[in-house]
């Protein structure tokens, strides 16, 4: 069945016109650096797939394994992530028997630490994500990868600070 709706008043728009201005949302930060980050996502997970976890539990896992026992606020904030995404995230990799979480002590924090089976399945992914870390270096050119990274995390402390002036502004 096809229902015709008529229009009043609102003249039709041609294909790729938009009724706001647009201008300059190109160039978003946010935009820029999501866009890129799912890209980079996508080819690390396709390579690490074999090892049966996905490059954003092998972050985990690194900071974890870096820092145990951590407290999971800790973890946030070295990984510069939202303490709910972060929670959910956690039980799927407590589910998998990849971490164990204290009962909150006495400071009334959890701390993070990985099983046998954590440091088995990171062991695993190990080599895949190597193999993934050169191929990506070797195509930006590793001065160029040096000088980015260091400026990526130059722009994560901005980014976290800025936020931090925010909320304090308005909170």
């Amino acid at each position: 069945m096809y229902i015709q709706v008529k229009r009043r008043g609102v003249l039709p728009m041609a294909k790729g016109e938009c009724k706001f201005d647009l201008t300059g949302t190109g160039y978003c930060a946010s935009f820029n650096f999501r866009r890129t980050a799912r890209a980079v996502t996508r080819m690390y997970d396709a390579a690490m797939q074999e090892s049966g976890i996905r490059s954003t539990q092998f972050a985990i896992l690194v900071g974890i394994a870096k820092n145990q026992p951590i407290a999971i606020g800790a973890l946030g904030s070295i990984l510069v992530i939202e303490q709910t995404t972060l929670t959910r995230s956690l039980r799927l990799l407590r589910k998998q028997g990849l971490i164990t979480t204290s009962k909150r002590s006495a400071m009334r924090q959890r701390f993070l630490e990985m099983t046998p089976k954590g440091e088995q399945a990171l062991a695993r992914a190990l080599p895949y994500w190597r193999r993934t870390q050169a191929e990506f270096q070797s195509a930006v050119g590793p001065g160029y990868w040096t000088k980015l990274r260091a400026e990526l995390e130059r722009l994560a402390k901005l980014a976290v600070r800025l936020e931090s002036s925010r909320i304090q502004a308005h909170g």
